[in-house]
């Protein structure tokens, strides 16, 4: 069982005591997002060969936006037996999106130093989303991807990249601060030649800094001209390798979406980052 901490909230930087505590009780109750009356109780101990593949963990995969309580746990992890890999979210953009941003030399740092620690190859960055907007367009993009990718260089092997949906509760809390001036939005149309060069001058940072660069959970493929291979956040490539398991891919994803069947373990409206395009508030 692949579990994933989390895509609903930011576990990692703002629960991670919880977290440690439910890996003492070894198990947690999560609560369908969809309909709250059909409660998961999720194990949290270790897979054992004796054990069904619900039984036990096979991997944990994180994702924050500061790595830095995860650095400190790393070792208590490993001597428990507890196998994983940590996507870390650095853009790098202005309050106004990211009004909660934990400070981005910090988070490089602690990056740095969790990649000396487990290894380059299961430290991920992701540039997620990219948006356009008056305060983040094509040049803010370029200058800000560039400076992280150099910063990262040696440390991180693989950058993912998404480019921003528009779901209902982010465009309203967009909308409502275009709408106090803080900045316009622009076109996020994906197939526009604005959105192009964009990627391209993502794609020559990336290959400058020796990262391989992918995308999440999109359907337009940028193989042919861009060299954007469609990825996986939990990737069953990346996880068969470390961990030795056969890996299910997860049907249940929106369009697009590569990642192989995890349980989450996280709840949707909790998050204290309350970035304005985020899907999960």
């Amino acid at each position: 069982m692949i579990v994933s901490v989390s895509r609903r909230c930011d576990i990692p930087r703002f629960k991670f005591d919880w977290f440690m505590e439910r890996l003492n009780e070894g198990f947690t109750d999560t609560v369908n997002p969809f309909n709250a009356a059909q409660i998961k109780r999720v194990p949290l101990v270790p897979m054992r060969k004796e054990m069904k593949p619900e039984e036990g963990v096979d991997s944990f995969v994180f994702w924050t936006r500061d790595p830095s309580h995860i650095l400190a746990n790393a070792d208590e992890l490993k001597d428990r037996g507890f196998l994983f890999y940590v996507m870390v979210s650095v853009t790098g953009y202005p309050d106004v999106l990211e009004p909660n941003q934990a400070a981005v030399p910090d988070v490089i740092k602690s990056m740095k130093e969790l990649s000396r620690k487990i290894g380059s190859e299961r430290v991920i960055w992701r540039y997620d989303p990219v948006i356009l907007t008056s305060v983040t367009d094509d040049k803010f993009h370029y200058h800000s991807f560039k400076n992280i990718s150099q910063n990262l260089s040696g440390s991180v092997r693989r950058v993912i990249i998404s480019v921003f949906d528009e779901y209902h509760g982010a465009m309203k809390r967009l909308s409502a601060l275009e709408k106090e001036g803080k900045f316009t939005i622009q076109d996020n149309n994906i197939n526009s030649d604005s959105f192009y060069g964009i990627l391209l001058d993502l794609c020559e940072c990336a290959k400058d800094a020796d990262m391989e660069i992918q995308s999440c959970a999109e359907e337009k493929h940028f193989d042919s001209c861009l060299k954007i291979k469609q990825g996986a956040c939990i990737d069953a490539a990346l996880i068969e390798k470390t961990c030795g398991v056969q890996i299910i891919h997860d049907k249940n994803q929106r369009p697009g979406c590569l990642c192989c069947k995890s349980v989450d373990i996280g709840a949707y409206g909790t998050c204290a980052a309350r970035c304005a395009y985020c899907y999960a508030w």
